[in-house]
């Protein structure tokens, strides 16, 4: 059975950032579940969902959060999946308050962490992490790679024909 990839929101308004995951993750084939959980709000939904989310078929626990941004590190601390945190953009501090909070975990409960809004990375890596026992899935990862590789060197013919010409 092929693992699934949950993405967590602390908030709804979290959606139109995290839509960058969920697109990259679907143009992968991957199965998602979306869900706005709040670390703070409802902490035994979040418990819950962390505690059986590895017999519940998901192989990466995706979780975006703001401010205090403790909800990658409440789900890390309940289960023994990877757990990739996005700090978001949501308040006075520009998200520099949501990036401390995610990368900043205790021994023992670690959370990998993108860059603030990095919702495109978030899935990348959990793409990766999955296509460590997946081989169709690191085919189309090393494509997607050599792709990108392509664009950039397409963007530097056009800059250098722009200079010269």
């Amino acid at each position: 059975m092929e693992k699934k990839v949950a993405v967590l929101m602390g908030s709804d308004s979290d959606l139109p950032v995290i839509k960058g995951t969920i697109n990259i993750l679907k143009e992968f084939g991957i199965e998602i579940e979306a869900h706005v959980m709040s670390a703070h709000r409802t902490p035994k939904q979040a418990m819950e969902f962390a505690t059986n989310a590895k017999s519940n078929g998901f192989g990466v626990i995706i979780c975006a959060a703001g401010k205090a941004a403790h909800l990658a590190g409440v789900v890390a601390a309940h289960t023994i999946l990877p757990v990739i945190g996005i700090p978001m953009n949501s308040g006075a501090l520009d998200g520099l308050d949501a990036l401390l909070s995610t990368v900043q975990m205790p021994k023992g409960i670690p959370v990998a962490t993108v860059a603030i809004d990095g919702s495109d990375n978030a899935a990348l890596l959990a793409i990766q992490i999955l296509a460590v026992n997946n081989e169709e899935l690191a085919k189309k990862l090393a494509a997607k790679k050599e792709s990108m590789s392509n664009e950039v060197i397409e963007k530097d013919k056009k800059l250098q024909s722009q200079l010269i010409g």
